[in-house]
């Protein structure tokens, strides 16, 4: 129900949700790939012209649903935010309301996992077009972080949310295997999980351990495309060992390549201890 100020809801909006709404039924009766966008806009009432409109095609309506389960997500969140102050406890409010959120789409998931699997899909959570939801989430790791009393060193503070995020889609991927009644094992996996990772955060501010975090997380940006902020440049591939400009050190960047350094270290140089 709509908070007594929020805007009145446009009729464009109404049919873009309807739109979005009976896309995700089909998705689940059908299965994805069996759903066009013809049979969405029949069942929606709407033109197919209508449905392309507010949709360029399937994989964006995934997306809409992808934004719709961030925007419940972080809905769902204020509470546990609100009240916690421990890392552990917080973290794992988190994750398991999220396993909340998207308890209702579990079977619909199963469909579509197979299309966000393929690394060049839009739909692959490490896409460009995935990146506003992606984005949305490291932002709400960073609120754990910040409104959490287990202080984190000043040089962590970039580099946790990356890992927060990979260890909550490591539990996505979990999720959509579980079976167990009410996903039970996932959020078990979820509350130990945050504890292992509230104690990891504790442990990292010793500063003998710190490079080891920097080091895992430079071994997720060399590796994961999505993480570097910087699309790989198919081009990119002709060019490998050849050097690059200066002030380009990011651009273009493939798996392979250099990290992101995090580490304040000069970027090329090694630590006395590599």
């Amino acid at each position: 129900m709509p908070a007594k100020n929020d805007p009145p809801v446009t009729k464009s909006e109404q049919t873009r949700a309807l739109i979005l709404e009976t896309a995700m039924r089909l998705f689940q009766e059908r299965g994805y790939d069996r759903t066009t966008m013809r049979a969405i806009a029949q069942e929606a009432g709407v033109s197919v012209g209508n449905a392309y409109y507010y949709f360029a095609g399937k994989e964006h309506l995934i997306q809409g649903f992808y934004d719709r389960i961030a925007a419940e997500h972080r809905a769902a969140v204020r509470e546990v935010l609100a009240r916690e102050t421990e890392l552990h406890a917080r973290f794992a409010g988190v994750l398991k309301a999220w396993l909340d959120v998207a308890a209702p789409y579990h079977e619909f998931a199963v469909q579509f996992f197979k299309n966000a699997a393929d690394p060049d899909s839009p739909l692959s959570p490490f896409s460009k077009e995935s990146e506003p939801a992606r984005t949305e989430v490291l932002s709400l790791h960073r609120e754990v972080l910040a409104g959490s009393r287990t202080k984190v060193p000043a040089d962590l503070k970039d580099v946790l949310p990356d890992l927060m995020w990979l260890a909550q889609m490591g539990l996505v991927m979990y999720w959509i295997f579980d079976r167990t009644e009410g996903r039970e094992r996932s959020y078990r996996l979820a509350e130990r999980g945050a504890r292992l990772t509230a104690r990891g955060v504790v442990l990292a501010r010793f500063r003998v351990l710190r490079p080891l975090v920097h080091e895992v997380h430079e071994l997720f940006t060399d590796f994961l495309p999505g993480m570097t902020r910087a699309l790989p440049d198919p081009a990119a591939k002709g060019r490998r060992g050849r050097g690059r400009p200066e002030g380009d050190r990011t651009a273009g960047r493939g798996p392979g390549e250099g990290p992101v350094d995090h580490s304040g270290r000069e970027p090329g140089k090694r630590s006395g201890k590599d």
